[in-house]
C-alpha cells in the first residue's frame, strides 16, 4: 500500500507564497505521472498540474503562470511552489499519481484570506 503524505500548507494573505511538499512511499514513484489535486468546500476534486517522468507539465488554467511542479525522484518527492495566490485557491491539495490510483493521503489545507 503506497503511503502518500502532503505538508507545506496554512495561512496566508492575497499574493503571498507557500511551498507545498509530497513523499510517496512507493519505490516505482519515478516511473509515474504525479499530479496535485486540490477539493475546496463543496467542490469536487480537481487535477491543478501534472509533471510526468521526463519532466512535462501540465497546468490548469486557474494556476499557469503562478504554480511550479517539480519532482525529486531520488527522494520520491513532490512539490508545487504556490506564488500569487488568490482566495480562490483554498482548497485542500492532495497529491497523487495522475490518473489518481493510488490511496489519497490526508491533503494539507491551503487557506488564502486577509
Amino acid at each position: 500500500q503506497v503511503q502518500l503524505g502532503e505538508s507545506g500548507g496554512g495561512l496566508v494573505q492575497p499574493g503571498g507564497s507557500l511551498r507545498l511538499s509530497c513523499t510517496a512511499s512507493r519505490t516505482m514513484f519515478s516511473l509515474h505521472t504525479m499530479a496535485w489535486y486540490r477539493q475546496a468546500p463543496g467542490n469536487q476534486r480537481e487535477l491543478v498540474v501534472s509533471i510526468d517522468r521526463d519532466g512535462n507539465t501540465n497546468y490548469a488554467d486557474s494556476v499557469k503562470g503562478r504554480f511550479t511542479i517539480s519532482r525529486d525522484n531520488a527522494k520520491k518527492a513532490l512539490y508545487l511552489q504556490m506564488n500569487s495566490l488568490k482566495a480562490e485557491d483554498t482548497a485542500v491539495y492532495y497529491c497523487n499519481t495522475q490518473p489518481s490510483f493510488w490511496a489519497w493521503g490526508q491533503g494539507t489545507q491551503v487557506t488564502v484570506s486577509s
